[in-house]
């Protein structure tokens, strides 16, 4: 072979090696390995002696990789046959009998299955402690008011902690999708074999049972070949990443000059590099940014899998970098969120000085004119020409007399000066509304299914 031919089949063998990435299921082969070999020996496939010897070398291969003592080699292709021929160095031949009775394609399924329900269950946990800080911020700030927006302009007055409590709500269905999930994912697909099943007596709802899967795949060929349940990780994720850069945006706009209703700690902002006086919102700006990278991942193993004829191809090891960066990812942005929130400064007075801006009330004036019987549609007419007028003649609603109110509807009286931003978030007093007393019972609400959750 020629030094370029040479050359060429070094380089052309490296792309086919995944231990670089899928090394990170080490934990969880090992465990599938541990429960498949025992039972082997259960099922007197294997002697209980071999079974016995495997085990001892696969918790000695653990320790050597936890202090990173354990020989990675690239020949060795990937983490699996890594494994099994560092079994073989520690045992000798009885290594050999570990593979008896499944193939690399189930395994890898069961071990990346393991994986995928471990990460469910740490976002689920990732997601429950960010609904306590929003909680504890939203108790803290009970009766603050804040403008609510539409269209990014000031609308109506609301309580902070109600527009606080809209992401526990989103967070809440975050870790509803997840959960649902937890329920495909957590099905064993060992025993499949290749793609047809395996011609040995083995039991598989004993290693079911060992791993803590629910129940058994159903048919071997999809079980090889199905990575939906990865799919349902990165479709709850990357929703769960776009309520995160909502809230991110709000923060950096809150954190502005020209909004001024929050300050984050110094720790989670940087400065730049010319301009001494700048304290930039990097982190949660990163959180946006980020999002767009786990769509990407999601949309990456949707154009892997859409056009794989059954059932395992060589495309599926690109499975693994998509889903271990948005696990990461994921992770990491439902960690800083809990810490920018919980070190949150909140300018209560700029907020409610905001939300005491008279525009905010007119649609509180066109009810106020409806409670004295006049049609709602004749009513916002009248209040709209009121807001006109204010804003030709450079005033705020407040400095309007009540000749000026009744040169529209005769229905207004002085009572109209009786209108405020705390009248306005009171009359919404139906469930679900930004009133005091129905905030409040949510509040108390989130906190009882946050306790719940946190008991389990």
């Amino acid at each position: 072979m020629t030094d370029y031919a040479t050359h060429h089949f070094q380089a052309a063998s490296r792309y086919t090696v995944s231990i670089g990435v899928d090394r990170r299921l080490y934990r969880h082969d090992l465990r599938a390995s541990i429960a498949h070999a025992c039972m082997l020996a259960k099922q007197r496939i294997i002697p209980t002696a071999d079974a016995d010897a495997i085990v001892k070398g696969l918790e000695q291969i653990s320790q050597e990789i936890e202090s990173g003592t354990f020989p990675w080699r690239e020949e060795h292709e990937d983490l699996h046959m890594n494994i099994e021929a560092r079994l073989h160095e520690i045992i000798g031949t009885a290594a050999g009998k570990l593979h008896t009775a499944r193939s690399r394609n189930d395994q890898v399924a069961t071990a990346t299955r393991l994986f995928v329900r471990d990460a469910i269950y740490s976002a689920t946990q990732g997601l429950h402690r960010l609904q306590g800080v929003l909680l504890d911020l939203a108790e803290a700030q009970s009766d603050t008011l804040m403008p609510g927006y539409t269209h990014l302009q000031r609308a109506q007055p609301v309580l902070f902690a109600h527009h606080l409590l809209a992401y526990v709500e989103m967070f809440g269905r975050d870790a509803s999708r997840l959960s649902d999930s937890a329920t495909r994912v957590n099905v064993l697909p060992l025993g499949s074999g290749a793609l047809a099943g395996v011609p040995y007596p083995i039991d598989r709802a004993f290693v079911a049972k060992e791993l803590g899967f629910a129940s058994l795949s159903r048919n071997s060929i999809d079980a090889v070949s199905d990575r939906d349940y990865i799919l349902d990780f990165l479709a709850a994720a990357s929703v769960c990443m776009m309520h995160g850069s909502r809230l991110a945006e709000e923060l950096v706009l809150w954190s502005s000059q020209e909004f001024g209703f929050v300050s984050m700690d110094s720790k989670w902002t940087t400065g730049s590099s010319i301009m001494p006086q700048k304290r930039n919102p990097d982190f949660m700006e990163l959180a946006r940014g980020k999002t767009g990278r786990v769509f990407g991942n999601l949309f990456s193993l949707l154009t892997t899998l859409k056009g794989l004829p059954l059932a395992y191809n060589r495309d599926l090891q690109e499975d693994k970098e998509a889903l271990f960066d948005t696990v990461d990812t994921l992770e990491a942005t439902l960690e800083v969120f809990c810490g920018v929130l919980a070190s949150l400064q909140v300018n209560k007075d700029r907020m409610e000085a905001t939300a005491a801006d008279i525009s905010l009330l007119a649609t509180d004036l066109a009810d106020y004119l409806v409670k004295k019987g006049v049609p709602f549609r004749e009513a916002h007419q009248a209040v709209s020409r009121i807001c006109d007028l204010a804003t030709q003649q450079g005033r705020s609603l407040h400095d309007l007399s009540l000749n000026d109110y009744q040169r529209f509807s005769s229905a207004f009286d002085a009572g109209v000066f009786d209108v405020t931003a705390r009248t306005s978030a009171s009359a919404r007093d139906v469930p679900g509304g930004t009133a005091p007393d129905q905030v409040s019972a949510a509040l108390q609400a989130a906190r009882q299914r946050w306790n719940v959750e946190a008991s389990r």
